[in-house]
């Protein structure tokens, strides 16, 4: 059943508002009011579905609510109720807590709480949308404070740069100044959060430094050194109060160099350690960062960071989901949760291009979590599993990354350090035992080099036994967009064999990866660009990964990449996993819906692994061709704008028998009028006495014989025709073969004779309105956007792969009739907003509701041929398609022999 509408939501709940008296009736009312089953709704009242701890004043629904009344403060019953046990173990989206006149609730997945009196919970009804399957665009509320302090060290890199003239201009040099950094970051938060005593780094540089920063560099330096000094009786009286850190972090080499400051420089330091640094989030910070010590990156502030739902997105479905439910089931058995305690200590986590680090630290502290909601049902079922407390059983040695660049290499220790030292905290609040950070002993997995060239055998060692996770968000280069140095990357993965030339950079993650988990228990999770699961790249790279015996576990089909940095990116992603073959259930999400599906092929979709090869003629015989429009090759000598026409004309007017409207993508799409002139070959010689003719013909013969090929030299003898003639005087569908990846429809035309459509898009020739209303369905545009591919961001159409492949049922005279009404429809609308471009009537931000009408009742009924009934998404529709082409390619191949057969018995 399709999902309510947010009007529809938005009328079921404003009942609700207002009464007169509240009781608990209330949480049922508003469950059902988003379009939670009734019978799901009954049994939560009656019991039977109530897991909470006190039934008599609690509701909870397993990953739904928990909804407490309160007897005092609401707000304080919030608070209390937020830290529970029960709230982790069984993944409670909302906790809500009422004493009926006020309404406090918590969002555990964006970490927002919002309170109103709840007679107005009419007023604040979007807050609970996440019920009706409408996710919230922010999933994690993510501190502005990390982009206010980055800024902040830009201007203190920038500085040392200017009093360090030529220093840190070579390799080793700029490295120290990165390694120099990620120490004073460290400081900032080891005074912040107990590892220092509270401000005791930014203190003593104010305190024992000049004002002009003279004498800073060498007191860093000795400060460093006591840092890495075990004994305080060997340290400055002055710096004895200092720990040891240890870790390597601090460690002194003759390489690692402090910089000398300037009076400004050390009051951007002094600056820097005002700001509160205990609740950075090292997953953001390190990626922002990196921007600002590598050099061209600055104004990139964080827009590339992968923000903290998307990294969910890989390792919630991958693997923390699966925890989570182990732990629902074993919450009354002692043996069960030891063993799944012991079970997530051995678990390893590899992300084999790390980049900063971001993937590992969310996937430590979520681990982490878990452990902590483990230890406190334990310690509810026997006070005598405290000897657990004793520290953590997650160790940040079982978390392995591989970087291309060394500074972000040391970024990610330190952000895994950060990281451990904030869960360090929270185990310490709950459990009132202090796991010390320092002196620092794990030094991490993490290692520099180049993913594509490491054996990631050598980096993780994978035994086929142990529970593995890759994840990450590895770099994506089209073909055409790749540097030399990335082209070079390629030999190593593929050696002698061959391989696509037109291969996406990731690509090679994937086959790595493809090739580390086969056979194994390991599993991976990629976020990556959309385009490697589009058009041609589908052929190109999930062949070679299926055939090692893997799937796909699950897919985020195409979501918009955003986050909370001051430029966000914005681009279009997708995440994909593998695995090897297995009955568990698989997964694709998209629209905020989870559809399980029988088998997810290389196109995303729930269908066999079927790929969508070039074919030369439609699949369905029904189809007219579909053929690239006529190709001018003029050097724009036979083309005309409305004042050339004008003149031509003008000047002789027997021209206008020899002037047709031309027309291409963007031009027919932003309203632009051109024309042509078009000779037959039977006129050729009488145009020869049209003087204004006859020279654009001469140019245009003078610019084909100019032409480095010897094909279009040849064509100087026939000038006064296009190179490429494929106009015929019918009504035709004009196709454009690039258009906006952010329209619901491709502005698809219907032209009436005497248009020529240049090879910029395609065109059907002999066409009629019927196939026009198949071409600008959902269903249509849902097979284009999953075979058609890309470029760069816009949608990339094709004869020979979108259209010809396109299965098409058998259309009876009835149905083409339909189909002709409807699509009469949409071109009366568009003549009735004729004064607007096709660009502005597609877009998705202005187009007319009427328009919008028209095309539901073509989506509507093309829907209908392939359906009995509604579809709810995309890729329901695919999975149709997929189904179909895969009957009709093997009943055509079916039939193919039989033909032959027939023939030579003739």
């Amino acid at each position: 059943m399709a999902g309510l509408s947010l009007k529809a939501i938005e009328e079921r709940v404003a009942p609700l508002a207002g009464r007169e008296m509240y009781n608990r009736e209330f949480i049922f009312d508003l469950l059902l009011a988003y379009g939670k089953p009734q019978g799901n709704v009954t049994r939560l009242r009656n019991g039977s579905l109530n897991v909470a701890v006190d039934p008599s004043t609690e509701v909870a629904q397993k990953n739904v609510v928990y909804f407490k009344e309160a007897n005092g403060d609401p707000l304080e019953a919030l608070e209390e109720l937020k830290t529970t046990p029960a709230v982790v173990r069984f993944s409670t989206r909302f906790v809500i807590a009422t004493d009926y006149v006020d309404l406090i609730a918590h969002d555990t997945n964006t970490n927002e709480t919002i309170g109103f009196p709840i007679r107005e919970i009419d007023q604040h009804f979007t807050f609970f949308l996440p019920w009706a399957g409408m996710e919230k665009a922010q999933y994690v509320a993510e501190s502005h404070a990390d982009v206010k302090a980055a800024e902040r060290m830009g201007k203190l890199f920038d500085e040392l740069l200017n009093a360090n003239p030529g220093i840190f201009d070579d390799v080793q040099g700029r490295h120290s100044l990165n390694i120099f950094f990620t120490r004073l970051l460290f400081c900032f938060f080891a005074e912040d959060t107990g590892i220092f005593e509270d401000n005791q780094f930014t203190n003593a540089v104010g305190s024992q430094t000049q004002p002009d920063g003279s004498d800073l560099a060498e007191f860093l330096t000795e400060l460093f050194k006591a840092l890495d000094t075990a004994d305080p009786a060997d340290k400055p009286t002055h710096l004895a109060g200092f720990p040891y850190v240890n870790g390597r972090l601090f460690t002194v080499t003759d390489e690692q160099v402090v910089p000398r400051f300037t009076k400004q420089a050390r009051d951007e330091l002094i600056a820097s350690g005002k700001l509160i640094w205990r609740d950075i989030n090292p997953d953001i910070f390190g990626s922002m960062f990196q921007a600002i010590v590598t050099p061209g990156k600055r104004s990139d502030l964080g827009q590339h960071y992968t923000s903290v739902p998307n990294i969910l997105k890989t390792i919630e479905p991958l693997f923390l989901d699966e925890l989570k439910e182990e732990l629902n089931q074993s919450q009354g058995s002692e043996r069960r949760l030891v063993r799944l305690l012991d079970r997530i200590a051995t678990i390893k986590v590899f992300d084999p291009a790390c980049g900063s680090g971001n993937f590992l630290v969310i996937a430590y502290k979520e681990l982490r979590k878990l452990e902590h909601a483990i230890l406190e049902r334990l310690a509810e079922l026997s006070p005598s599993h405290q000897v657990l407390w004793a520290d953590s059983k997650i160790s940040i040695e079982n978390f392995y990354g591989i970087e291309i660049d060394d500074f972000a290499v040391e970024v990610a220790i330190l952000s895994l350090w950060i990281a451990k030292h904030q869960m360090n905290r929270e185990f310490r609040e709950k459990f009132k035992v202090d796991i010390p950070l320092i002196p620092l002993k794990a030094t991490g997995q993490i290692k520099a080099g180049n993913a594509t060239r490491v054996d990631w055998n050598e980096v993780c060692p994978n035994d086929g036994e142990t529970e593995i996770y890759l994840i990450g968000n590895p770099p994506y280069k089209g073909a055409s967009e790749q540097t030399a140095e990335m082209k070079a990357d390629f030999l190593p993965v593929f050696g002698s064999s061959a391989y696509p030339k037109n291969l996406d950079y990731i690509a090679l993650w994937f086959i790595k990866g493809a090739r580390y988990i086969s056979s194994t228990q390991a599993e991976l999770a990629f976020v990556t660009t959309n385009s490697v699961a589009q058009g041609q790249h589908v052929e190109l790279m999930f062949p070679g990964i299926f055939a090692l015996g893997l799937e796909i576990g699950y897919a985020y089909t195409s979501f918009k990449w955003e986050n909370n940095a001051k430029y966000n990116a914005g681009v279009t992603v997708a995440v994909i996993s593998l695995r090897n073959r297995s009955a568990q259930p698989k997964y694709i999400f998209t629209d905020g819906l989870q559809i399980e599906a029988t088998n997810i092929n290389g196109y995303l979709a729930d269908g066999t692994d079927v790929i969508a090869t070039r074919r030369t003629k439609p699949l369905n015989t029904q189809l007219p061709p579909m053929l690239f429009g006529s190709k001018p090759a003029d050097g724009g000598n036979l083309i005309l704008s409305s004042s050339d026409r004008e003149s031509l004309i003008t000047a002789s007017p027997v021209s206008t028998v020899y002037i047709k409207r031309y027309t291409g993508a963007d031009d027919f799409i932003n309203g632009r009028d051109r024309y042509c002139l078009w000779i037959e070959p039977r006129d050729a010689d009488e145009v020869r006495s049209i003087p204004t003719i006859a020279d654009r013909v001469k140019r245009t013969a003078a610019t084909r014989s100019e032409s480095k090929k010897l094909a279009t030299q040849q064509l100087a003898n026939v000038a006064f025709q296009f190179a490429e003639v494929r106009y015929k005087p019918t009504d035709a569908i004009i196709v454009p073969r690039v258009s906006s990846e952010r329209r619901s429809y491709i502005p698809i035309g219907y032209l009436e004779p005497g248009w020529v459509i240049n090879d910029q898009a395609f065109a059907v020739y002999d066409a009629e309105p019927w196939l026009f209303a198949l071409l600008t369905s959902r269903m249509h545009m849902a097979w284009t956007r999953a075979v058609g591919g890309q470029l760069e961001t816009r949608l990339r159409y094709s004869n020979t792969i979108v259209y010809n492949n396109f299965p098409v049922p058998p259309l009876s005279e009835t149905t083409k009739e339909k189909l002709t009404i409807a699509a009469l429809r949409v071109l009366d609308v568009r003549e009735y907003h004729c004064e607007q471009t096709l660009a502005e009537l597609y877009d998705p931000d202005k187009m007319p509701r009427d328009l919008r009408d028209a095309h539901a009742e073509i989506d509507a009924l093309v829907d209908s041929i392939y359906s009995k009934k509604p579809y709810e998404s995309d890729e329901q529709r695919l999975s149709d398609l997929f189904e179909l082409y895969e009957r009709m390619t093997a009943e055509e191949a079916a039939s193919a022999p039989a033909k032959k057969t027939r023939r030579t018995a003739k």
